[in-house]
């Protein structure tokens, strides 16, 4: 039996919510990429049935375990059995909180791939101090909800403090991208915003441990408007995932500076959306409009009502032709305190919100599973942490072996 195995805990990880769209994904990227000579996983959900259809649909001789994700006893049973629980079954804000709540209490690792802040910051006013205290890593947003943005910002500042001595003053991030959606991403979104949380969604610094100055607050507003980049020279618009993204980007931040790593003084992030020429005003000037008329629908529950039947429902998605010639890329550009600049990318095939979505999580899940000592922080470290906080350089050097792109000074 390996080492890192006990028989109390039979597994390294466990997929939760396999049989959904992009569960069913993550079971096929374990099977292509986990051997079991390195990795013992199982799948889980609530219908035993659908599960096993997946699992030999596959062609994997995995363990199939049963819970519904509000049965608490029968949740705490998969928890305990695995040292990595990796969920895909949102709404989060639905179906999460039990599967922390027990990773917590029995130390088990936890990998999400929600973008519910103001779910996330309920967990954090709930679990952060005693999974700190107990070394658990609970870290949400590990889809392409918040890893290209968040990773991508903390090799950035990491590489101006190591290479120039310098603090970083500003990283801003630019995204272009091609894909699908999936209906359970739709559903998430309906979720929150059938919620009373949805207004947090628009507070600069909802996950932070504790809000910045009014001044600080101030100058990391969601942007609103086109823009002309000089950095970049070209027209950038907001990002429909910045106010997902640059959460959880400013947590890493200010957990860094609570651990005396800080990024910089009064360290800014922002993101946008990137147009190229020709035309890049008028594409800018377009889908902004077009975001701001559809976040308008999804505040209004008639207007939802009537669109949600011609969407893509929960456990559908995009077709594999659409998430295989998909592609995402992440631009970064880092400022000195000196002014100097450092340009990063992450970058590759596939749809992000499934293909580079899974390809997040699963090595999200496997640098937990194998690297733990490697991890930021050591062994010990723990909370409701990030991707940049919780995973760091071990996830990039996993992702670049995949082939993704993920380089500084490209």
């Amino acid at each position: 039996m390996s080492e890192r195995l006990t028989p109390e805990r039979p597994y390294d990880v466990v997929l939760y919510g396999a049989s959904g769209f992009v569960g069913q994904q993550t079971v096929q990227y374990f099977a292509n990429h986990a051997s079991p000579e390195q990795v013992r996983w199982a799948i889980a959900g609530r219908n035993r049935q659908k599960l096993e259809a997946v699992r030999d649909r596959m062609g994997v001789k995995v363990d199939v375990l049963v819970a519904d994700s509000q049965d608490q006893p029968a949740i705490e049973a998969i928890v305990a059995q695995t040292r990595v629980l990796l969920t895909t079954a949102g709404p989060f804000a639905l179906y999460g909180t039990a599967l922390v709540d027990a990773c917590v209490r029995f130390r088990t690792h936890y990998v999400d791939i929600t973008g519910e802040t103001p779910w996330v910051r309920t967990l954090i006013d709930r679990y952060h101090a005693e999974a700190a205290a107990n070394g658990t890593r609970i870290i949400p947003c590990c889809g392409f909800d918040s890893v290209p943005s968040d990773l991508g910002t903390y090799l950035v500042v990491r590489h101006i403090q190591r290479e120039w001595g310098l603090p970083c003053q500003q990283v801003n991030a630019y995204f272009q991208a091609f894909g699908g959606f999936n209906g359970g991403t739709l559903a998430s979104a309906f979720n929150l915003y059938d919620s009373d949380a949805a207004a947090q969604m628009y507070q600069p610094f909802l996950l932070n441990p504790s809000p910045p100055d009014t001044q600080v607050a101030e100058g990391n507003r969601d942007p609103q408007t086109p823009s002309f980049d000089a950095d970049l020279n070209t027209w950038v618009g907001p990002f429909f995932m910045g106010p997902v993204n640059t959460r959880i980007v400013r947590r890493s931040s200010a957990l860094y500076e609570e651990w005396q790593q800080p990024y910089g003084p009064d360290f800014a992030y922002q993101e946008y959306f990137k147009f190229d020429e020709p035309l890049a005003w008028l594409k800018a000037t377009g889908v902004t409009a077009g975001l701001a008329l559809f976040t308008g629908v999804l505040q209004q529950s008639q207007l939802r009502s009537l669109l949600q039947p011609i969407l893509p429902q929960p456990g559908s998605g995009p077709s594999e032709q659409t998430m295989n010639q998909g592609w995402f890329s992440c631009e970064l550009v880092g400022t000195a305190v000196d002014g100097r600049k450092l340009r990063g990318l992450i970058r590759d095939q596939g749809d992000p919100g499934n293909r580079a979505t899974v390809k997040f999580v699963c090595e999200s899940a496997l640098s937990l599973a194998l690297q733990t000592d490697q991890l930021p922080g050591g062994p010990m470290r723990g909370g409701i942490l990030t991707p940049a906080t919780g995973l760091g350089e071990v996830l990039a050097e996993r992702l670049r072996r995949t082939g993704m792109t993920v380089a500084i000074n490209p």
